[in-house]
């Protein structure tokens, strides 16, 4: 007796529209449904238009992935939205507003010693 193969599968679908808010869907979708239909079945819930989502990039598991890849049971599909400051400059701008005296590397130094070294 052979056993059948799930007619379903379940995923978790994640996007983050604004700074700190994570929001999550469960969803059961068809076997072998794609990232990009997944997106579709999933926007409704967060009241925003398929086509908003569907521009954004997707990733499983933290990596990128096209809307064509076909899921599997178990993935965490996650909507990246788009960044609006360029990492290296926010550093940059957090840096200054710290001050060398407490960041990172230079928090704490020797007596006498110059910052940064």
């Amino acid at each position: 007796m052979a056993s059948e193969a799930p007619a379903s599968i379940a995923i978790t679908v994640v996007f983050s529209a604004a700074p700190r808010s994570v929001q999550e869907v469960a969803l059961h979708i068809p076997l072998g449904c794609l990232a990009g239909h997944a997106v579709q079945l999933a926007a409704p819930q967060w009241g925003m238009d398929a086509a908003q989502l569907q521009a954004l990039d997707l990733g499983v598991w933290g990596k990128r992935v096209p809307a064509q890849q076909v899921l599997r049971d178990g993935d965490r599909l996650e909507i990246y939205r788009a960044l609006t400051v360029d990492p290296k400059v926010a550093r940059r701008q957090r840096f200054v507003r710290q001050g060398a005296k407490s960041a990172g590397l230079f928090a704490t130094r020797r007596a006498g010693g110059k910052a940064g070294y």
